[in-house]
């Protein structure tokens, strides 16, 4: 009797396209991040320790960041290419918001600094998860 061993796919659980998934996942996520950001920046600047202009500012900027990495997710074949990019962009943002916490970069709140390096931990992860599923492709 011989049984054949076969290899649990990694992000399997994702369903038939973890690529994909992760792509809608990270953009469901950003988007809900950027709206809060600028929908509540003066609530936010006082707890996070920054300006709510900075918070506007950030918050349109990962809309228009959710409206890529969605057009990325919604294409009938997911560019590998495209994927890089939104990896690549998950990486510097994971860096700079290190970066922004290791600098004083803004007057961060015990808050502000737990957020920013959580979040970091998040988009990071993220870009990990999209590695992982382009490379099982």
């Amino acid at each position: 009797m011989t049984s054949t061993a076969t290899r649990p796919r990694p992000l399997a659980r994702l369903g038939a396209d973890p690529l994909r998934t992760v792509l809608r996942l990270d953009a469901v996520v950003t988007g809900v991040n950027g709206a809060a950001y600028l929908a509540s920046a003066p609530l936010l600047s006082d707890l996070l320790g920054v300006p709510s202009g900075a918070l506007r500012g950030l918050g349109a900027f990962l809309l228009a960041y959710t409206a890529g990495v969605a057009l990325v997710a919604a294409r009938p074949v997911v560019s590998a290419g495209a994927t890089e990019v939104v990896v690549g962009a998950n990486l510097l943002w994971a860096a700079a918001s290190v970066a922004a916490v290791a600098t004083d970069r803004f007057d961060l709140t015990t808050t502000g600094a737990v957020w920013v390096l959580l979040q970091a931990a998040v988009v990071a992860g993220f870009a990990a998860l999209q590695l992982t599923a382009l490379r099982t492709r």
